[in-house]
């Protein structure tokens, strides 16, 4: 009977697969116009535009809106492999074929020994939950190295580090995968990976590291948990504006430094929890890489500055491959960050305009959002100390002499 539903689950997959990513084809290609703002003209404004500087060997340093590792040039750079195809559409063709390709490793991975097709599930259902947007960013490309690394993690360290190194390069997240890493070889291969990929481009391309001079004066993106302080404060008289800054609409104005200052707070805490996990973890499984990668991301999303609904697909991948694992303690979680990404494609791009004028809906859309990624962080962090951390057992008391008529207790 297992055999049966496995394999009719198999079948299943690549017949949703394709259904909805179509649909998501359809959209991006504007065959069917998707409701809210044009969600591609990130792809056709702004990477076309870096693809033109960068194809002349040098970065866009004087766009403050490049805000990326110098690795993420190669994604920009990836529809010249299509040159009978206009930039944009090569970049939706490529985007799509490295979904197919994760669909393809977490099938042969669920069908392993000891693994399930949970993750598979996860990830066909997840991706379209966002919406259009999720073809028309380069996050699916770093999210397929992530899965990856954390896939290849348990039986191949040096290869989990070097992809863990490459996607850093490409987005800077992935770096987080190697917070569970046991083993010197992954850490190893990490370092010299990312000293080798850092050197190639430092010597082609001049500028790679200019984006860290950009975010220093950024304010408070519209749909992070810190904006609904505005959202809120905006109805009972804050003076301050929303408008486009650094490449993303966020809140500028009294008290939002202090705000941005608090998020970074959060922030800070949180990797002061997952040191002190780590330093105290005891009980490593096979699922408990994958876990710990998922809880570290969901932690630094959830607190950060700024959610962009691209950030989602990173929660949703490393959800799949946490669900590859029947062990896996984040079946809740990663349950709420689907629901999470079903709200985001509301607020983002259906309800944008709601979510920019504070009004009823799209506060509530926001607070809905952000408490299901709070819920969902806490929840996580909650289930990894528990499986991960052993409690500490009070030492025995010393040993006393029987009282004069009493039986001592063997035990």
């Amino acid at each position: 009977m297992k055999t049966t539903g496995a394999r009719r689950s198999l079948a299943w997959l690549p017949v949703v697969w394709c259904l909805t990513r179509l649909a998501l084809l359809l959209f991006v290609m504007k065959v069917y116009v998707f409701p809210g703002p044009d969600v591609t003209s990130d792809v056709h404004a702004i990477y076309q535009g870096w693809y033109e500087v960068l194809r002349t060997g040098t970065f866009p340093q004087n766009d403050v809106t490049w805000q990326y590792p110098p690795a993420a040039a190669l994604a920009i750079l990836s529809p010249a492999l299509l040159p009978f195809l206009h930039y944009a559409t090569a970049f939706f063709v490529l985007v799509c074929v490295t979904d197919l390709i994760v669909l393809a490793l977490l099938m042969y991975a669920g069908r392993r020994p000891g693994k399930t097709l949970r993750g598979a599930w996860v990830w066909v259902v997840g991706v379209p939950l966002l919406g259009p947007t999720v073809y028309s960013r380069y996050d699916v490309m770093v999210t397929a190295v992530a899965m990856a690394a954390l896939l290849a993690g348990a039986r191949h360290p040096k290869t989990m580090g070097a992809l863990a190194a490459f996607g850093a390069l490409l987005k800077v997240w992935p770096a987080m995968l190697l917070l569970a890493a046991r083993r010197r070889s992954a850490w190893a291969s990490a370092l010299v990976t990312g000293l080798a990929v850092t050197g190639a481009f430092a010597l082609v391309m001049p500028g790679g590291f200019a984006f860290l001079t950009f975010q220093r004066d950024r304010g408070t993106e519209v749909e992070s948990l810190g904006a609904l302080v505005f959202h809120v404060a905006r109805h009972f008289g804050w003076n301050g504006e929303v408008r486009l800054n650094y490449g993303s609409i966020e809140f500028l104005g009294p008290y939002v430094s202090e705000v941005s200052t608090a998020a970074l707070f959060l922030t800070g805490a949180a990797f002061g929890w997952l040191v002190l996990w780590r330093l105290l973890a005891r009980r490593f499984e096979e699922h408990t890489l994958a876990d710990a990668a998922f809880v570290a991301v969901l932690m630094f999303t959830t607190t950060s500055r700024v959610i962009s609904p691209q950030y989602m697909v990173w929660l949703v991948g490393l959800a799949a491959v946490c669900l590859c694992f029947p062990g896996s303690r984040m079946r809740l979680p990663v349950g709420l960050v689907l629901v999470a990404c079903f709200v985001t494609v509301l607020e983002f791009p259906l309800y944008f305009a709601n979510v920019v004028a504070s009004d009823g809906l799209g506060i509530t859309l926001l607070f809905l959002r952000n408490g299901l990624l709070v819920v969902a962080t806490l929840l996580a962090a909650r289930a990894l100390w528990k499986a991960t951390v052993p409690r500490t057992v009070p030492a025995p008391l010393p040993s006393q002499p029987a009282r004069a008529g009493e039986t001592p207790v063997s035990s």
